[in-house]
């Protein structure tokens, strides 16, 4: 199960040219489908239906294939390589790109999301033992404390015996105030993974209404007197990822603003209202895609405008925690799945109207 078999002759061209240059790769690692799967806790035999081309793996199966190939040789891969398989991937993406395709890339986007929700909820726990501890401790001393300074109350007139009767005031009071002084940091540090437990929540709830706009035929839109459609906002300096994106999105009845740089995305956001959702590039010239969304977010008028960053850097979790650090509800990587794309539209946009019906009339 889960081992390399010839491709099939029916195999769409794009699939097979894509399937091949996998297969290249993974040869490079000299390791079997069942071994390399275990090692990125994959099932070997859905691995091994991505390397025979019968299953489009998700963008990121194949930057971890790059990774581990360049792991194992000791050398970086090139750009020239990386943007090769790129342009293989896009291809077979845009000839059969299927909801099926679309449902495994959000599945992959839920289970990292419940993954950090799940870690920071296990460190929560052992934060707020560590925290009752030291509260705790800080009690005890102070019950220690409070009687030594009744001591030394009552009996004024013997405080020279009595402080050398007890010594040790000096440290239960280093003692207090080094607790003192963990307690005030544990506090932070929980109030941090609380503050992530609860964002990696939403992420999930979003993620898991997603699923359910890739699998039904449409999205159920809340009903109300206000018929008008929110507006989407697509931001990106490549004018051919601007048409790309303008042909997937062209589906919905809403009117999509397309701009080329941070600084006309945030002229578009003054010039125009009722957007649902900004899709927003982050490499880009002069501001790029955090600074810019730094900048909506600092706008009262716009801060609740969803930002999803669609980007050519990967999901990594040091980007996708910049992307998140940056105010993005989303963060997804190209090439895109326009299913998955297709699908967090649709569910801003059902957010967006959702707010507009229970907002009170003016």
């Amino acid at each position: 199960m889960g081992e390399l078999r010839p491709l099939g002759s029916d195999l769409p061209e794009e699939s097979r040219a894509l399937a091949q240059a996998l297969r290249e790769l993974f040869d490079g690692l000299e390791v079997s489908v069942r071994r390399y799967a275990a090692r990125r806790r994959r099932d070997p035999g859905t691995l091994s239906r991505y390397l025979n081309g019968t299953r489009l793996p998700p963008w990121r199966v194949v930057t971890d294939l790059l990774a581990d190939l360049a792991e194992h040789r000791g050398t970086a891969v090139t750009s020239d390589a990386v943007e090769l398989v790129r342009e293989l991937y896009r291809s077979a993406v845009d000839a059969c790109s299927m909801p099926k395709h679309g449902v495994e890339v959000l599945e992959e986007q839920l289970a990292d999301a419940d993954r950090v929700s799940r870690r920071s909820s296990v460190r929560g726990d052992v934060l707020g033992d560590a925290l009752l501890d030291r509260t705790h401790r800080i009690a005890a001393l102070e019950v220690r404390l409070g009687q030594l300074e009744a001591d030394w109350k009552v009996e004024r007139a013997r405080a020279d015996q009595l402080a050398a009767a007890h010594p040790d005031l000096s440290q239960l009071l280093e003692e207090r105030d080094a607790l003192q002084k963990q307690v005030f940091q544990l506090g932070e540090e929980l109030q941090t993974v609380r503050e992530q437990r609860a964002a990696a929540e939403a992420r999930c709830e979003l993620l898991e209404r997603q699923l359910e706009a890739v699998e039904l035929p449409t999205v159920a839109l809340p009903t109300a007197t206000d018929t008008r459609m929110p507006k989407i906002l697509v931001v990106d300096d490549q004018p051919d990822n601007l048409l790309a994106m303008t042909a997937v999105l062209a589906t919905f009845d809403q009117e999509l603003v397309t701009v080329r740089s941070g600084r006309d995305a945030l002229k578009a956001l003054l010039d125009h209202e009722d957007f649902a959702v900004t899709i927003l590039d982050v490499q880009m010239p002069e501001m790029d895609g955090y600074e810019t969304a730094a900048q909506i977010k600092r706008r009262a008028r716009n801060r609740d405008v969803p930002i999803i960053f669609l980007t050519a850097m990967g999901t990594d979790p040091e980007h996708t925690a910049r992307g998140y650090a940056a105010g993005a509800v989303d963060y997804i990587s190209k090439p895109f799945d326009p299913w998955a794309l297709r699908a967090k539209v649709a569910v801003f946009t059902a957010i967006y109207l959702e707010r507009r019906l229970r907002a009170p009339s003016p």
